[in-house]
């Protein structure tokens, strides 16, 4: 899969094809529709391309950790009692009105893994995740649009906030985030990549891949999948969130970390 190509919406109404069947979504093949504006309008900040600086103003780097020890793969199970818990902790505070699975798993995660690495104070760390834009422009993507039409959204903070503050902080940050990204945004994020070719900066970051909110997993003609999820994490820095359970309500956390960090990690989830 290549996502200059198409996002994971695309791929799994493509699914059906392995099975010789009709499309049941015909594909909407005009990629024009996001092509960037001539000239270019860059209206809007773009920090999920920015290099991410410390308090003396240098480059962040990886954390030590990535360089003097192993990594382990591990996932993590989140059913639904437990995100029920952590929604209750996050609003215990009042400062949110509410908050979804994903707002509040991703806070958790954030912050967690930040404590984890022993980020400092000082040293900014990135949020990235994917948001579906194709609802979100004024004029939505024709169903069956084929093509990629996800954005990265971000968040940025000094770990040491992100780490004092509480867990209804970080979830914040997560929607302040998710409401950030409109039409205008997104057409600002096309024409910056157009007029730059940048690729996003990991060093400080989390990204998060979303597979749980897929509304449905391929079938290839010998049932119904358990599961679904990629055959490795491709950059130490991304983690993944894929549905688990049979109704798939559950959520897998997948990632990789540093030996002593993924023990501190596992000691932070409590579970």
């Amino acid at each position: 899969m290549n996502h200059c190509m198409f996002d994971n919406i695309g791929a799994m109404e493509f699914a059906e094809t392995a099975r010789s069947l009709p499309l049941s979504v015909p594909p909407f093949l005009d990629c024009t529709l996001l092509r960037a504006r001539v000239p270019h309008k860059i209206d809007h900040p773009h920090h999920e391309f920015a290099e991410l600086r410390d308090q003396l103003d240098s480059t962040v780097a990886a954390a030590p950790l990535y360089l003097q020890e192993d990594m382990l793969y591990r996932s993590f199970c989140f059913d639904t009692e437990w995100l029920a818990q952590l929604k209750r902790q996050a609003m215990e505070d009042g400062a949110l009105g509410g908050c979804t699975n994903f707002e509040v798993l991703s806070g958790h995660i954030w912050r967690a893994r930040a404590e984890a690495l022993r980020l400092r104070l000082g040293q900014q760390t990135k949020l990235l995740f994917a948001i579906d834009g194709r609802p979100r422009f004024e004029s939505p993507l024709p169903r069956g649009y084929f093509g990629n039409g996800i954005v990265l959204t971000n968040a940025l903070c000094d770990a040491g906030e992100l780490l004092r503050r509480p867990l209804s902080f970080a979830v914040g940050l997560v929607q302040a985030a998710v409401r950030m990204v409109n039409d205008g945004y997104m057409r600002s994020a096309v024409d910056y990549f157009e007029a730059t070719r940048a690729r996003p900066s990991l060093a400080g970051t989390l990204l998060i891949t979303t597979w749980s909110r897929l509304a449905s997993l391929p079938r290839f003609g010998w049932g119904k999948p358990q599961q679904s999820g990629p055959v490795a994490l491709p950059e130490k820095e991304v983690i993944m969130f894929l549905s688990h359970d049979k109704e798939r309500r559950s959520v897998n956390v997948l990632l990789g970390l540093p030996t002593s960090a993924m023990e501190t990690f596992q000691e932070l989830l409590n579970i």
